[in-house]
């Protein structure tokens, strides 16, 4: 009797023993994921605070919106536009479609490659490398709604190490005439 009940007993412990372990893989994967979903973010991020500066630079703001067209633009070589229509009409989709419903990659904007960041493609697997170089799309929405001055919609995307891993990100910036950027984002 006593065999038959240490035996139970070392497979009820065996059987929780690989539940355990089977649930550290997926805390692993979830944690990875949550990495990844985190640096695509950032990324976006980064190419959306950039646009926000460049806007408030100079005279960017002042020259005007265009029609964009493809190819993407590079801003890391000094090019920057504002468009004059929302990035799902300039893509050809209906009015009212919602940026995150744009495909990916998009051909039109600009791209913007922040400092020390790996853009490595599909060969992307490390933690310092991104599988795609963020993107941003500057449209002029018209006049903001306090009239002191025009505003912008700002919509941009990140990846993170795979195709799989991408962040939308929008904001609304308002540039006025007379207000000086003193190096604050």
């Amino acid at each position: 009797m006593a065999l038959i009940s240490s035996l139970l007993l070392l497979m009820i412990i065996t059987i929780l023993a690989l539940s355990m372990f089977r649930g550290f893989g997926t805390q692993e994967k979830i944690a990875g994921n949550l990495r990844e979903k985190d640096r695509a973010f950032h990324a976006a991020t980064s190419a959306q605070q950039y646009a926000e500066w460049w806007l408030a630079q100079g005279n960017n703001a002042a020259i005007g919106s265009v029609p964009c067209a493809a190819p993407l633009l590079s801003a890391n070589l000094g090019q920057g536009q504002i468009c004059n229509q929302t990035l799902p009409t300039a893509m050809g989709l209906p009015a009212g479609t919602p940026v995150v419903q744009v495909p990916l990659p998009w051909t039109l904007g600009v791209t913007y490659t922040p400092p020390n960041m790996n853009v490595m493609g599909a060969a992307a697997n490390a933690p310092n490398q991104y599988f795609q170089t963020p993107a941003f799309y500057i449209a002029d929405v018209g006049v903001a709604a306090d009239g002191a001055g025009e505003a912008y919609q700002i919509d941009a995307y990140g990846y993170g190490g795979a195709a799989t891993t991408v962040a939308v990100v929008e904001s609304t910036y308002e540039v006025q005439q007379g207000v000086v950027n003193r190096g604050g984002l």
